[in-house]
Order: C-alpha cells, then sequence, then structure tokens
C-alpha cells in the first residue's frame, strides 16, 4: 500500500510537468472546462472540485464541506489523467486483466473494486439503482443490472451485476473502454474503480 510520502511525491511530480503546459491545452486534451484564466472545474464522483493553474490546489464544492481538503490519492489520479496523452474513445469494451500490463494488479483490482461491489449488491442488484443514478449513471440492457458511468471526460467505465440466490453467490464485472491503457497505469484503473464502487456504496440510502 502506498504511504502518504508517495503521493505527495507523485503530486509533485505531475504539477511540475503539468505546469510547463499551457493551460488550455490540458483543458482541451481532457475535456474539463476552465472557470477562468486561471482555474478549471473537474466533476467526479458526483463531487466538483475547483483546481487552480499552475499550482493544481484542489478545492473541494457543491456537497463538500468547505474548508475539507480532496484526498491527496483522488488528487494524483486526476493529475495523472490531465497529463495523460490526448486519446479517443474506441468504442471496444475490455476486462481489466485484457489491459496491457494489468495482470500484475490484478488481484488488488479485485480486493479493491470487484469483491466489494459483489459483496454490497450481489444479493440485491436493485440496491444499485438509486446511488447509480446518483452518480449519472446510465441504465445498461446487460447482466441483471448494468450502469455506464463517465468518470472523467474520456473515461467511461460499466458495471454488471448477475444477482445470486440460495444456491449461487452473486456475480460482477467492471469494463473499460480499450483506450484507457493509453490514459492511465493499471495501478491507477485499479483505484478508480474502486473509488467508484465505494462512491457507490456509500451513496446508498441517500
Amino acid at each position: 500500500m502506498a504511504r502518504v510520502d508517495d503521493y505527495v511525491a507523485a503530486k509533485k511530480l505531475a504539477v511540475e510537468k503539468l505546469a510547463s503546459e499551457p493551460l488550455e491545452t490540458i483543458t482541451l486534451r481532457s475535456g474539463f472546462q476552465k472557470t477562468g484564466e486561471s482555474a478549471f472545474r473537474v466533476p467526479f464522483l458526483g463531487r466538483e472540485y475547483h483546481v487552480s493553474y499552475p499550482a493544481f490546489e484542489f478545492v473541494p464544492e457543491g456537497e463538500a464541506s468547505p474548508g475539507k481538503e480532496v484526498p491527496l490519492q483522488e488528487q494524483v489520479l486526476i493529475l495523472h489523467y490531465l497529463a495523460a496523452p490526448a486519446a479517443s474513445l474506441s468504442g471496444n469494451w475490455v476486462a481489466y486483466r485484457e489491459i496491457p500490463g494489468a495482470a500484475f494488479y490484478f488481484s488488488a483490482f479485485l480486493k479493491r473494486a470487484v469483491d466489494p461491489l459483489k459483496k454490497m449488491f450481489g444479493m440485491d442488484a436493485a440496491l444499485l439503482e438509486k446511488p447509480a443514478k446518483i452518480l449519472g449513471g446510465i441504465i445498461m440492457d446487460a447482466g441483471d443490472v448494468g450502469y455506464e458511468f463517465r468518470l472523467f471526460p474520456k473515461v467511461p467505465i460499466q458495471i454488471i451485476l448477475w444477482e445470486g440466490d440460495e444456491e449461487f453467490p452473486g456475480e460482477a464485472n467492471i469494463l473499460f473502454d480499450e483506450s484507457i491503457g493509453d490514459l492511465l497505469s493499471p495501478e491507477d484503473i485499479a483505484w478508480l474503480a474502486g473509488m467508484l464502487v465505494y462512491r457507490l456504496m456509500g451513496l446508498i440510502g441517500k
């Protein structure tokens, strides 16, 4: 597990790289919207972050409490997306293990994302409906329940559930557009999927 120092170092490196680019280049490439000459807006998992340029300081808006810090891990993930090369959606959906280099992180991906998803929603897929709608999920004709989420402008993720019963446990799958491997590292993708699942879990009953 990464230490806080690792995230601090990762953020420093990402900020140094991004600060050498014009803000217009960064926002056009990432799909985020400028909110002024030196800031832009990042919607992420139902929250809104105001990000300054070139310092890349994150300030939560909307539902987040004023003064509440944005988790470092989320900041690093967003910065890595901002620094990713330009890419277009392929329209081809792949499983995590099909992403180049993902085999090494596959067990972590299962632990962070797939296993919690099955544990929480596998026996009651209808429980996913309300939190999925809160996060802008689009219902799909897949499995017993399926939703597509747009976590970043160029990063869609699909969650598919097959509900279990007394004889068989529930099953789940998480799919990604094939282009995600050009934007984020396998480790970042595993963390991103886990953040989505835990955010959905946290919104149950909202």
